[in-house]
């Protein structure tokens, strides 16, 4: 008889490393980080303050955000890449920033309703604005103060999930939402391979309820259900949720009938957890080049809760999602009336030996998995993987910093950078420097000390009027490109759009922030912190990569049920033969059948 296939569960709770879980039990991981650590119990717990590294920094002391320039005005002279896309160094893959935001789904959520509104000012008439908004100013809410906070004591905000690497994104951080998303066998739902609608299970109030996008909040039934509320945000979010449901009942359907269906949940749940685990320590931070400290084991005595500076500011990596997703298939895997319908939509669709091509521009993602459906869950994953993500820099792709929604007979306009400025500054966040000092790093005393470049002043140029070159669209032009290799590249070519990874503009960043904020020390932490020359073989520069060190480190060293502190994990394998250590491409290939590369965070050479 061999025992992995037919030992019970009841192995695991005599060498007290149960799987099942039980409300109360300190033995297994909780679903909103409760319990965790024994003796701090409500450290990384769903509903409570983002603990900060740093002082807060707010106008009175208390609440009031500093102020500063106004961040549509700063945007449009940082962070408008122009239409012209720069790619990542380092050949990291869109893989880079659909893991973070898997990850930052699963451990960060602020409270988003409550909160005052401050809508952001939009100017129509500055030399830079290039689109139009009929409502005059851009909708933005501060986050609400956690209780107690704002009046006597500095604000704080919630942190509404719990702060763990724990697959909570799949699994929620409440015991009626998972009840809903789950079935009697120990399965997740998942229709026709594929997360479940809202309207699933006919009554669509009943539902647990989610974050809607474009066309769904007319039609809350389509969109589909998960662990986490935004999970409808982006097909590659959408995407590498459904790859992880769809893990979870493979790893259920591989464990012995014997096992009561609530121990096979339970033992496929705390897999998946270090699964995503294992892919963020062994080839997400890698690939980025986040190197960490030797793992020593468990340790009590740090918190791994999300920083607020971590939350607010250096996780906020927007400027490495891609504008659009490439798929390629083989002839004949859609028919005619796919194509057509994919195009209706927005799809671009061509096709070249033998292969159909479809380009899925990100405003056609948003709130669409009906679409994901469409294209298949196998080649949309390996799509996300076949191209380099854009560099993380200062530049935000337009889809995200100029997103266009329509009202009833009025446009209006969303600035994702913007929003990160105003969002650093609502939760009282230190200035560039001072947070630089807060993570042990000498403040920066010129802004090309901050960008590596050789001026912080205006060229000569006669493309830009001398009198006032901020407001002259001209600083922006790229002047010249270069690919991995360091060779130029022409300059509207289609190389350009697919092969540069550097460019130089008529004016350095270092000009353009030293005419907004004229001293480092004023300067936002977010734009200062985007704006840094990035660390050899890395994607960051000296902040961010410091803030991600010391955040992974932190969730990784004060999680007790961390994969390499969980002995349970080693009896599952050797009762079950099932192992937490996969490949993100195996994964996907054990749960779709596309084939894709090795390492799929880095681009095939």
């Amino acid at each position: 008889m061999r025992l992995h296939r037919w030992a019970s569960v009841a192995v695991l709770v005599a060498l007290s490393l149960p799987v099942a879980s039980a409300a109360g039990d300190d033995r297994v991981r909780s679903l909103d980080g409760n319990l965790n650590n024994l003796s701090h119990p409500d450290w990384g717990q769903a509903g409570t303050t983002y603990p900060r590294v740093a002082a807060a920094n707010y106008a009175d002391g208390r609440a009031t955000p500093v102020s500063g320039p106004p961040v549509r005005y700063v945007s449009d002279r940082i962070f408008n890449d122009t239409a012209q896309n720069i790619f990542s160094e380092n050949g990291v893959t869109q893989w880079g920033a659909a893991w973070g935001q898997f990850l930052d789904h699963t451990f960060g959520l602020r409270q988003e309703t409550g909160g005052e509104s401050a809508p952001l000012a939009f100017n129509a008439g500055d030399p830079l604005e290039a689109f139009h908004n009929d409502l005059g100013s851009m909708a933005f809410s501060r986050t609400p103060a956690a209780p107690g906070t704002g009046v006597t004591s500095p604000r704080e905000q919630l942190n509404v999930v719990g702060g763990y690497i724990d697959a909570s994104a799949v699994y929620g951080d409440s015991p009626a939402r998972l009840q809903w998303l789950r079935d009697d066998a120990g399965h997740l739902l998942l229709p026709g391979g594929y997360l479940p609608r809202a309207d699933a299970k006919g009554d669509v109030a009943a539902a647990p309820p989610m974050a809607l996008f474009a066309g769904q909040v007319a039609h809350p039934g389509s969109a589909v259900e998960a662990g986490d509320v935004r999970a409808n945000e982006s097909m590659a979010l959408t995407a590498t949720q459904t790859l992880f449901a769809r893990e979870h009942n493979r790893i259920v359907d591989a464990l012995p009938d014997s096992l009561p269906a609530e121990e096979r949940f339970q033992i496929a749940r705390r897999v998946v957890g270090a699964e995503q685990q294992y892919i963020t320590y062994n080839e997400f931070l890698p690939a980025l080049g986040v190197g960490l400290p030797t793992y020593r084991g468990y340790d009590p005595q740090v918190d791994a809760a999300v920083s607020n500076e971590f939350a607010a500011v250096g996780f906020r990596a927007h400027s490495m999602v891609h504008g659009e997703i490439d798929l390629s298939e083989p002839v004949g895997t859609y028919t005619q009336a796919q194509l057509d319908g994919f195009a209706a939509q927005g799809v671009e669709v061509s096709g070249q030996d033998g292969r159909t091509e479809l380009t899925v521009p990100l405003g056609v993602s948003f709130g669409n998995p009906e679409l994901l459906q469409g294209v298949g869950l196998g080649p949309m994953l390996a799509g996300i993987g076949a191209e380099s993500q854009y560099r993380n820099d200062e530049q935000i792709d337009n889809q995200l910093r100029s997103v266009l929604f329509q009202l009833p007979g009025a446009t209006g306009v969303t600035d994702l950078a913007a929003i990160d400025i105003a969002r650093a500054r609502d939760h009282g966040m230190p200035s560039y420097n001072a947070l630089r000092q807060a993570y042990g790093l000498a403040p920066k005393a010129s802004f090309t000390a901050i960008t590596g470049e050789a001026t912080d002043r205006f060229p000569a140029d006669p493309a830009i009027d001398p009198r006032d070159p901020i407001d002259d669209p001209h600083i922006l032009d790229f002047t010249s490109l270069r690919n991995a290799a360091g060779e130029p590249i022409t300059l509207g070519s289609p190389e350009a759009q697919t092969d540069a990874v550097s460019g130089t503009r008529r004016t350095t960043v270092a000009a353009r922030l030293r005419a907004i904020y004229g001293t480092p020390d004023q300067l936002d932490a977010f734009v200062g912190m985007s704006s840094e020359r990035h660390v050899g073989g890395t994607e960051f520069g000296e902040l961010q990569l410091a803030m991600w060190a010391k955040q992974f480190a932190a969730l990784r060293d004060g999680d007790r049920f961390f994969y390499a502190a969980d002995p349970a994990l080693a009896d599952i394998q050797r009762l079950y033969g099932i192992s937490y250590r996969q490949t993100l491409a195996r994964i996907i290939e054990r749960n779709t059948g596309e084939r894709v590369q090795p390492e799929v965070f880095k681009a095939a050479q």
